[in-house]
């Protein structure tokens, strides 16, 4: 085979990569909107939902980038008024809410979850996307804090205590499920080039 041939070769491995890499990073957005809709509401407004797994899975599965992009999309789908949020809503009205820290502080998970993907151990693996969930909780108890007057101490007792352990059981099932999912659509050091660089 020459030079030509190897560089035609590459391409279109490149090319067909990307499109997969498109797929499924449209496929964890709409797998994201869809989780969302499982909600069970609380008293607080701040509902218990399926989007920490969906967003965790969309990163351990995707890698960083295309991890974060999937989470990207889902979030600017909500923000132009596609009800892909909890309870079928949409809107810059739902960010700027008082649950809108815990949506923006989801890309930030899912990136984490993603560089994750790439260690070699589980508990490191797992590490990374729980410091993502922590930024999730953080930006969630301060601007829920911010906007209804309530101390951060309360706010984090109504809001973020009361879904801790079922967000750290959702962050380590998605990063079993994500391994396993990785290696049917394709080994990830395979797919590194497209998705997580």
């Amino acid at each position: 085979m020459n030079q030509t041939d190897t560089n035609v070769k590459i391409n279109n491995q490149a090319q067909r990569m990307s499109t997969k890499t498109m797929v499924l990073t449209g496929m964890c957005a709409a797998v994201t909107a869809i989780l969302s809709q499982i909600a069970i509401p609380l008293p607080s407004g701040v509902p218990v939902t399926l989007q920490t797994f969906a967003v965790a899975l969309a990163g351990y599965m995707l890698g960083w980038k295309s991890g974060g992009m999937s989470t990207a999309v889902y979030i600017l789908m909500g923000c132009v008024g596609v009800p892909v949020f909890s309870n079928f809503s949409g809107g810059l009205g739902i960010i700027a809410g008082k649950t809108g820290g815990f949506i923006t502080g989801f890309l930030f998970m899912s990136m984490l979850c993603g560089i994750g993907a790439r260690q070699k151990g589980k508990i490191s693996g797992i590490a990374f996307g729980l410091a993502g969930l922590l930024i999730v909780h953080a930006a969630g108890v301060i601007q829920f804090s911010v906007l209804t007057g309530m101390k951060p101490l309360q706010a984090t007792a109504l809001v973020s205590l009361p879904y801790i352990g079922k967000d750290i059981a959702s962050v380590a099932a998605a990063y079993f499920a994500g391994r396993k999912i990785r290696r049917h659509i394709g080994n990830s050091e395979g797919m590194e080039e497209s998705i997580l660089l």
